[in-house]
């Protein structure tokens, strides 16, 4: 059996002797000295190629920073960028080595090597902040000259090699980082489960203490009357909810915009009296009904942090954003509506006199513009109601022409029209979009010109009617004179054009030829106008067949026959 042979490397340098000497120069302090030794390390560079050690390269930078500081040619600012460039260059070299996969901070990495935190603040200041002073670039080249010294220098001569100067490999840091990576998210995902399940816990028995108080209420035919004050049990149950919103505020909301708390079940409307049937909910303008609203007023009353109604209200958007059912849809728009409306600005009296009926009092400063953005961004039947809310209660209003286009569009693209949500004066130079904007134009004409105590329902009848209806006989004798002659002629007939597509009127057959008009004005080739820059090069031979037949139609009956012949219709 062979003995094992010892592992052997190639290295730069000639024998120990001359790496000895070559240590010994470059800390020697002496312009000549550190420059004959410089030349040296350019000359094991040539031989390392890319290869060279990452030591021996920061090495020779900052050695080489040092014989230009003591050689007096360059000023001070000078060397500053001279000092940074190489000490940020050597501390990104080093630490580099010890990133895995996932990035980590580099004060945390410099510890591991023993490292001082303020040589990875000078790299800081060289790149981000102001400049440090060339005292403390000075302080920090000789530390990691030092610092070299004994960690690579030392140990290669002592004949450790330079892997044990890199510690563990890559491979092992990512693997280390992978399982302590997938522990903690075991753990968190294991806390979120945990503070899920309390939260429901916690909710559950609030709902059960507020039936009961309803219950006696109607024992006492009082359930439309104020609710009374809180009882103890009531109340320890608010004390625990209120102290786990500070500790897992998002794990609340999370069980509170679920089915069967903020969003009622049917079951939970029949307890308390409130007829579950969608039929009378206006999804347009959601409101909740006022005893479901006091069934939830003490929790409110705990949890009406600003903090706490700003988070609601985007987990609120964030649900409506998924498209729910018409009914939870509808709950979680009226709570959206209800929000914004106990955040209005309004001071009037009645809104004075409901005050300890809201469910918080306090304003909160929203972030306007992302609360249009999730409004919009979540789109239902109440999406230009709850936008007009958010308008009007804005601290700083957008334009009023900017509000005007956002609610005509919302209005559009959501397929709702609604009173309140549109402006009250409608410009008549704005153009059409819709059959709603048609309606209200032609409404505010005839509510302009014929009757002054017209109403705004006649506005809602369809645009074909109205067109009939406010034709004149006069009118009508006006427009037939106008095309005597013709084949066209005025239609006083009722027809809902609604139903039929553009370029068909009732009674029109599928054969084409019934476009063809008995009388018609011939246009020849010479009679057309055609502009300059768009007539071909002259071309004899066709120019000579299209001189034939100059008097005569462009096309021909044949020709038409042809056309007929091969036309398909879809």
């Amino acid at each position: 059996m062979k003995p094992k042979q010892k592992l052997r490397h190639v290295v730069a340098w000639m024998s120990r002797a001359e790496w000895e000497q070559l240590l010994e120069h470059l800390h020697s302090g002496q312009v000549a000295l550190q420059t004959h030794a410089l030349h040296r390390l350019s000359a094991w560079r040539g031989r390392f190629g890319n290869s060279t050690p990452v030591a021996v390269e920061s090495t020779a930078n900052l050695v080489r920073c040092q014989v230009l500081d003591r050689s007096g040619k360059l000023e001070g600012d000078d060397l500053i960028l001279l000092y940074g460039m190489a000490l940020t260059r050597c501390v990104n070299v080093i630490l580099e080595r010890k990133q895995g996969r996932v990035a980590k901070p580099l004060r945390h990495l410099a510890s591991k090597l023993n490292i001082p935190e303020w040589i990875v603040n000078i790299r800081h200041d060289m790149t981000h902040r102001k400049l440090p002073s060339l005292k403390w670039c000075r302080k920090g080249c000789e530390f990691i000259l030092n610092w070299l010294r004994q960690e690579y220098w030392s140990r290669q001569l002592n004949g450790h090699l330079i892997e044990a100067w890199s510690s563990s490999s890559e491979e092992d840091e990512d693997e280390e980082e992978r399982c302590k990576r997938q522990e903690e998210e075991r753990a968190k995902r294991q806390r979120d489960i945990e503070a899920h399940k309390k939260s429901r816990e916690l909710l559950i028995s609030y709902e059960r203490e507020q039936f009961q108080v309803y219950e006696e209420l109607q024992s006492r035919n009082s359930e439309h009357g104020p609710w009374p004050n809180a009882t103890a049990d009531l109340s320890w149950i608010l004390a625990q909810i209120k102290q786990f919103s500070c500790e897992s505020s998002d794990a609340l909301v999370g069980a509170l915009v679920q089915d069967g708390f903020l969003i009622p079940t049917g079951e939970q409307l029949e307890s308390l009296d409130i007829n579950p049937s969608e039929d009378l909910l206006d999804p347009l303008t959601p409101c909740l009904p006022r005893v479901f609203l006091r069934f939830w007023f003490p929790l409110w009353k705990v949890l009406n942090s600003p903090s706490f109604i700003t988070l609601i209200m985007d987990r609120l958007f964030a649900e409506l954003s998924n498209e729910p059912p018409s009914h939870r849809s509808y709950y979680i728009s009226a709570w959206i509506s209800e929000i914004l409306h106990c955040n209005s600005r309004s001071e009037s009296k009645a809104v004075k006199k409901m005050t300890k009926e809201r469910i918080f009092v306090s304003r909160v400063l929203f972030q306007w513009q992302d609360l249009i953005t999730a409004c919009l961004n979540a789109p239902c039947p109440a999406t230009p109601f709850l936008l007009q809310q958010i308008l009007n209660d804005m601290d700083k209003p957008l334009p009023r022409a900017t509000q005007q286009n956002l609610l005509r569009l919302c209005r559009i693209y959501t397929q709702s029209n609604h009173g309140d949500c549109s402006p009250t004066n409608t410009d008549s130079s704005q153009p059409v979009y819709t059959l709603e904007s048609l309606q209200e134009r032609l409404g505010g004409a005839t509510h302009d010109q014929h009757s002054p105590n017209h109403t705004p329902q006649s506005a809602q009848t369809t645009p074909t009617m109205d067109l009939q209806e406010h034709l004149s006989a006069e009118t009508i004798q006006e427009r037939n004179a106008a095309l005597r002659g013709s084949p066209w002629s005025v239609c006083t007939d009722k027809v809902p054009w609604k139903l039929y597509p553009l370029g068909k009127v009732p009674g029109q057959s599928e054969d084409p030829s019934c476009l063809m008009v008995e009388t018609y004005s011939k246009l020849t080739v010479f009679d057309q106008q055609v502009e300059l820059d768009q007539i071909p090069p002259p071309n004899t031979s066709g120019l000579m067949q299209s001189r034939t037949g100059s008097d005569g139609p462009l096309w021909t009956h044949n020709d038409l026959s042809k056309l007929k012949a091969g036309l398909k219709l879809f």
